[in-house]
């Protein structure tokens, strides 16, 4: 049953309250519960992921958020050792060598950090759409992952209606749309798109092959993910 996503996020105020959280990078689906959020009159809290590779219009995006809604947005940063070690063996931009490269950057820049930031809740929110890929087609309203509850209250929703709300709210939108993105992460890995392209093909779009996702939301496969455990391993054991 679609169930109408003001419920759902209300849902997780009500059930969870300090132990309940709005995860979100500032694109227009995130900043949608944010604003969502602050009607409903709760104190929310916003976590974001600053990976240290950030355009700088997504850290501008933050001290927006705090100004517009009056809330302080929790920053989460990733272990300095780790990064260190990553980078002195693989290099800066090691996720333009390998698929598996990008993905263990993701998971010691984005995966690691996070995992951290949701120990001390029993659920979060995400802005995660079915339409937005083909790999989020199977995304619930409001799913048990690794033993917290993670909602995605505008799971069915179209762009369109992201859209829609974003206009009727006057909810502040991410400058990097109005060059073309339509998908925003680290900076060294996005990039604007053109009309006839996929909303996440602009996300490591150099890449010929892979899911076009980081990890935070749907875990590698197969020879994949042995091959990453081990590297992960490697770093943070180092």
């Amino acid at each position: 049953m679609i169930r109408p996503a003001e419920e759902v996020l209300n849902e997780g105020f009500s059930e969870y309250g300090t132990r309940f959280a709005v995860v979100t990078s500032f694109q227009k689906e995130g900043m949608v519960l944010v604003d969502m959020a602050s009607r409903m009159g709760a104190g929310v809290l916003v976590v974001t992921l600053d990976t240290g590779r950030l355009p700088e219009e997504t850290l501008a995006m933050m001290d927006a958020v705090e100004r517009r809604y009056g809330l302080v947005v929790e920053r989460v940063k990733p272990d300095a050792g780790e990064v260190e070690r990553m980078v002195a063996r693989f290099g800066a931009d090691l996720f333009r060598d390998e698929v598996v490269y990008r993905k263990l950057c993701c998971q010691v820049r984005k995966v690691r950090p996070l995992d951290g930031a949701l120990a001390g809740l029993d659920a979060y929110a995400v802005g995660l759409r079915r339409g937005q890929a083909e790999s989020r087609e199977g995304v619930g309203q409001r799913e048990l992952v690794g033993g917290k509850w993670k909602l995605s209250p505008l799971a069915h929703w179209t762009a369109e209606e992201v859209e829609s709300y974003t206009e009727r709210h006057r909810v502040p939108v991410h400058p990097l749309y109005a060059a073309g993105y339509t998908s925003i992460g680290c900076g060294p890995c996005t990039r604007a798109v053109h009309s006839s392209e996929g909303e996440r093909a602009g996300r490591w779009w150099w890449e010929v092959a892979g899911d076009k996702e980081c990890g935070l939301h749907f875990t590698p496969a197969g020879k994949m993910v042995r091959e990453l455990d081990v590297l992960v391993s490697e770093i943070v054991n180092a």
